[in-house]
């Protein structure tokens, strides 16, 4: 078996999150360690936060904003964020986003006030 993992992103059924559209890679029972989604945002994304997740976000395409703790930040492409535990958060605009969840990501850790 080899020692890495590799998926092609744009095969992964897409599926709804707080934010808009994702595609989940590397999402197993089997790897605690951390997975990379596939974002493309969506109007109504919704302020959330996690209580143990580390999110790095990398913004790949479009324009737009990140709400952070009730500040927003204008984003453009290869900004990067890391978002930390507890950080409300959600993406503003025409964006895709790659997010890579640290440690692999856990639908029960995401909160909504």
């Amino acid at each position: 078996m080899p020692n890495y993992l590799l998926t092609q992103l744009d095969d992964i059924a897409t599926q709804r999150c707080p934010c808009g559209l994702t595609r989940r890679a590397f999402a197993s029972p089997d790897n605690p360690t951390a997975t990379v989604h596939l974002l493309d945002v969506q109007s109504d994304a919704q302020k959330h936060y996690h209580k143990t997740l580390t999110e790095i976000y990398l913004i790949l395409e479009g324009t737009g904003q990140m709400e952070l703790d009730d500040q927003i930040v204008p984003v453009k492409p290869l900004t990067a964020l890391m978002i930390k535990p507890g950080c409300r958060h959600r993406a503003i605009g025409k964006l895709r986003i790659a997010i890579i969840p640290i440690p692999a990501f856990d639908p029960a850790d995401e909160w909504f006030d």
